[in-house]
């Protein structure tokens, strides 16, 4: 839905400021997963998590046909108490369940999985505004096929397999104890979040989050409707192929240095995002003062603008892909893995939450750009260290299996 420039709506200032709400909530939501998903298992904390995203949905189609706005906030509301339980157990399912050599490609069929809902919702969308050339907000239809699709996850999150129940290929099985004390827990956190690899990624999780508000603004602010949609649904198509791309680099067999592999993946990353920034910087300022209202129309001004976005949605994939990697090797269990999730999703959502309600207040573009252009290159030097040490904790762990 935020594909679809601040999903959708008219108002960019009313869902920044809904999904400021919403990531709040998440971010403590994100931090207790391990709690809960060690009292009830992976799979009923997974079924629970989704079950806010439809509501959230529906404050969007009942703003969008009637105006009301305060179904928005309590959309956000549910969708934010919920969704961090959804986001910290999935992101230790994908990272916990492979095996050591196969994570980034079981992190970027994770991502793919996920972009399918991008890729179902922008087709429709795409179909129903196709005809939409001006600025504005999407046809009320639109959001019937979200909350349709939403409505599955419940039933369809029972039907994954708790990790105790899993084997993987080469045999070997996955554990994941529970029942575990709630200050024991609460210890193993603290431990893990004081620990070096998860300080030095710190700030590059951070910035993958506060980035977030930004393309859907950009988005909602410069284009037409039926260009919104078409940015909808080619942005899940380059962030599959992107998350895919950083999958396949930090798994090649052939290049046996995990350390080689993870720097030329991560040089990959930073050339592209740097690019990406400092284009979209020149781009933002230049429409600070033209304001235009870009359709596919007319190829002479859509291309260049249209461009930028799509290297956003590219870059995030990329960095996206990565991070989860980089927690993947600092552990071998889900037990763990969930807690290093639940840390990665917190402070990102933090970020986004700040990120939203910056851009609600609102924050003009060249400003958010600007930042997002300044968050990069401070993260840039620690991600680079971070890469170092997730390969070293990988090693250590190797030597002492």
């Amino acid at each position: 839905m935020n594909g679809l420039g601040v999903g959708g709506s008219q108002s960019p200032n009313l869902v920044n400021a809904a999904n400021a709400l919403l990531y709040a909530f998440m971010t403590v939501t994100c931090f207790a997963g391990p709690w809960l998903t060690n009292l009830i298992g992976f799979r009923w904390t997974l079924s629970i998590g989704s079950i806010g995203y439809p509501l959230y949905a529906a404050g969007l189609y009942v703003n969008n046909r009637w105006g009301t706005t305060w179904f928005v906030y309590v959309g956000a509301v549910a969708c934010g108490l919920s969704a961090g339980f959804f986001w910290s157990v999935e992101g230790a399912i994908s990272t916990g369940y492979p095996e050591q050599h196969k994570r980034g490609r079981y992190i970027a069929t994770w991502f793919t999985f996920r972009n399918f809902g991008n890729i179902i919702g922008g087709a429709i969308s795409l179909g129903i505004n196709h005809s939409a050339n001006k600025l504005g907000k999407v046809g009320y239809e639109t959001y019937l096929g979200f909350i349709a699709i939403q409505c599955l996850g419940f039933p369809l999150g029972l039907l994954l397999s708790n990790p105790e129940k899993v084997q993987r290929d080469d045999g070997t099985r996955i554990e994941a104890p529970r029942n575990i004390n709630w200050r024991l827990e609460g210890r193993e956190m603290w431990r893990l979040i004081r620990s070096r690899p998860i300080l030095m990624l710190t700030p590059l999780f951070w910035y993958f989050g506060w980035i977030q508000a930004y393309p859907g603004t950009y988005l909602a602010t410069y284009f037409t409707v039926r260009s919104r949609a078409l940015g909808s649904f080619m942005s899940a198509v380059v962030g599959t192929i992107a998350t895919w791309l950083a999958g396949v680099l930090v798994d090649i067999p052939w290049a046996k240095s995990r350390q080689k592999r993870a720097i030329a993946t991560y040089a990959l990353i930073a050339a592209l995002n740097s690019a990406t920034w400092i284009w979209a910087v020149i781009i933002q300022n230049e429409y600070r003062h033209t304001r235009p209202a870009l359709d596919w129309g007319d190829q002479r001004t859509f291309g260049r603008g249209f461009g930028v976005y799509m290297l956003e949605r590219i870059s995030l994939g990329m960095v996206e892909n990565y991070v989860y990697w980089c927690i993947s090797n600092l552990s071998d269990s889900p037990g763990d893995q969930i807690r290093y999730s639940s840390l990665l999703r917190g402070i990102e959502t933090a970020g986004v939450a700040v990120g939203f309600g910056v851009q609600a207040v609102p924050t003009a573009l060249i400003a958010t750009a600007s930042i997002n252009f300044g968050l990069w290159f401070v993260a840039l030097p620690f991600g680079y260290y971070a890469t170092l040490q997730v390969v070293n904790k990988f090693n250590q762990l190797n030597k002492e299996n």
